[in-house]
């Protein structure tokens, strides 16, 4: 095993013999002087190749191409003054080569590890092995490395024991598409890989552990996209005689303890803001708060108003609100604004209505139709200045919070108004119970059927029902949730009803979970962190890829090892199975 570390080597340690190894990263051959940067996972040492001192015939160190994996001895030496790298630690350095060594060869690579720039994304994942080796991809697996390792540093102090829970499960479909495992002995059946651990670890307190953890591996079977795998790993947690107070302290002191590891960084309070607050402001339960342009009501200066347009969303119970971006209305020309319109129908608006106010006035189609009283209230509440750009959606409260949500992130990127330094963390609290679905014509539990309800006599009352429920925010992204669990059999049989599941979706779905809690469940409750989302953000990368050694593609395939593959018919015919195709009309 090699003794030191290529990228650790100081000035300190000049004048002595070492043994190194690792990968030619880059190679410059001056005639008679080969100068190679030599890489191992901690960095890179300048090694020289003098036909002077190298003991071996100079060919062989005149045939080393980049990704040679190779061994050298030779002294550490101060470089001169004229000579010395400060972009790099040890630039001061280099080692003159007494010997070398290659031990394995390399083809040409696909593209270049030292420049360490992006590369085409299906290339880089067919050559993953590859693409590891760059330094970015290197240091984003370190950091995920350190953040797993910090948690468990602090939760272990806490007094939690981590405890594995199984991988084959019992399929409880109620979320995402479960991913699908045949059984060989008993065919016919199937388990399915979990989506969480959720139910076992509330099994855990049930079994008396009172404090569990687990670096827990999870699945879905969902569409993807760039902050979601159909892998992905949570940092999951659940506590015994614990409420919500416990809850977020804990979590918030260890989340302190992680970036202050990773990032040396002291973080301050987390504020806390009610959902509907959240939903109000800035259009989404999960936030940016990193930047202002915050959603403005409209509903009540508009109210009365003769533009049907606005007054007719008014009288069916819609709302109308607005973003104004401040003093960059010069930015946005009509056709930008028409971009912007189609941008908000993806999210279901039938519209974006907009104003520009230039010379103390309010120019636009909707200008002239608008009353001047209602433009002048507009004015005065908002304190609308020249150059501001009013954007307006009126529909249904889901519709407008979702487009104008979504707008806002839109327009803050274009005028890079979001700063990047900065790490803003936010509990959100006081969700809805429920959530009404538009496809299955029904109220769903918002976050599982197992959340506390606020107040257990408003639960026949969806609309207005509030959960026990906490998520945790970072940077716009929802960075992990959990609430206060039911631990009551009555309780939770109130809100099955609710939900509508009848006695045999219970027993079906539930049943052996249920059962648990006749014999004396504690009150408990817990969280669950996106590991890679937490690894993402403190990376400063939008690509979850970048933190996962291994991930898949937006098909869920992986092309460096071509899953998923058809097996064989023997395969197939010890599980009972038959794969039928469907014919293609």
């Amino acid at each position: 095993m090699k003794q030191y570390n290529n990228g650790e080597f100081r000035k300190k340690d000049i004048n002595k013999t070492y043994t190194v190894y690792g990968w030619v990263n880059k190679r410059r051959d001056m005639g008679g002087v080969i100068f190679v940067d030599l890489r191992d996972r901690s960095g890179f040492l300048q090694v020289v190749f003098n036909r002077s001192f190298l003991q071996n015939d100079f060919a062989l160190a005149e045939s080393l191409k980049n990704e040679y994996c190779i061994k050298v001895t030779g002294e550490l030496i101060a470089r001169t003054p004229e000579m010395i790298n400060p972009k790099i630690p040890t630039g001061e350095v280099e080692l003159m080569v007494q010997e070398l060594e290659i031990l394995s060869e390399a083809e040409a690579v696909p593209f270049n590890i030292y420049e360490d720039k992006e590369i085409n994304e299906t290339i880089g994942l067919k050559y993953r092995y590859l693409d590891l080796r760059r330094e970015k991809l290197q240091n984003t697996i370190k950091t995920r490395h350190l953040i797993t390792t910090s948690v468990r540093e602090f939760l272990n102090n806490e007094g939690f024991l981590e405890i594995e829970t199984p991988i084959l499960c019992k399929s409880t479909p109620e979320g995402a598409r479960d991913y699908i495992v045949p059984s060989r002995v008993n065919k016919g059946t199937f388990y399915a890989l979990p989506q969480s651990p959720q139910i076992f670890k509330q099994l855990l307190m049930v079994s008396g552990f009172e404090k569990y953890y687990q670096v827990a591996r999870c699945f879905r079977d969902e569409d993807l996209r760039a902050d979601r795998q159909p892998e992905f790993t949570q940092i999951d947690m659940e506590m015994s005689f614990a409420s919500q107070e416990d809850v977020i302290d804990l979590v918030e002191k260890m989340i302190k303890h992680v970036v202050k590891k990773v990032k040396n960084i002291d973080l301050p309070e987390f504020p806390r803001m009610p959902y509907k607050e959240a939903m109000d402001r800035f259009g989404s339960d999960k936030p940016d708060t990193r930047f202002g342009m915050e959603l403005l009501d409209l509903t009540e200066i508009l109210r009365g108003t003769k533009m049907n347009v606005f007054g007719n969303v008014i009288e069916n119970g819609g709302i109308i609100k607005c973003l104004i971006v401040k003093n960059n209305g010069d930015k946005y020309s009509r056709s930008d604004v028409e971009h912007l319109t189609d941008f908000v129908k993806i999210y279901g608006a039938k519209g974006l209505a907009w104003l520009k106010y230039d010379n103390d006035t309010f120019n636009g189609v909707i200008a002239k139709n608008l009353e001047d009283e209602k433009l002048a209230l507009m004015q005065e509440t908002y304190n609308i200045e020249n150059n501001d750009l009013i954007l307006i959606v009126a529909d249904k409260k889901k519709i407008v919070y979702d487009a104008l949500g979504a707008l806002r992130l839109k327009i803050a990127n274009e005028l890079n108004l979001i700063p990047q330094d900065k790490f803003n963390f936010l509990w959100v609290v006081d969700f809805p119970m429920f959530e009404y679905s538009e496809t299955e014509g029904r109220y769903k539990a918002t976050h599982h059927p197992f959340t506390m309800p606020s107040d257990i006599n408003k639960v026949n009352d969806p609309e207005n029902c509030l959960s026990v429920a906490y998520d945790i925010v970072l940077n716009g992204y929802e960075l992990g949730g959990g609430s206060v669990r039911i631990h009551n059999p009555k309780t939770q049989k109130i809100v099955f009803d609710a939900l509508g599941l009848t006695e045999e979706d219970i027993k079906r779905k539930f049943g052996f979970f249920i059962d648990a809690f006749k014999y004396g469940a504690p009150p408990h409750a817990g969280l669950a962190i996106g590991l890679e989302r937490f690894t993402m953000l403190l990376s400063g990368t939008d690509n979850i890829k970048d933190v996962i050694a291994f991930p898949k593609t937006q098909s869920a395939s992986d092309l460096m090892s071509e899953a998923p593959t058809q097996v064989s018919d023997e395969q197939l015919k010890e599980l009972g199975i038959a794969v039928v195709v469907e014919e293609q009309e």
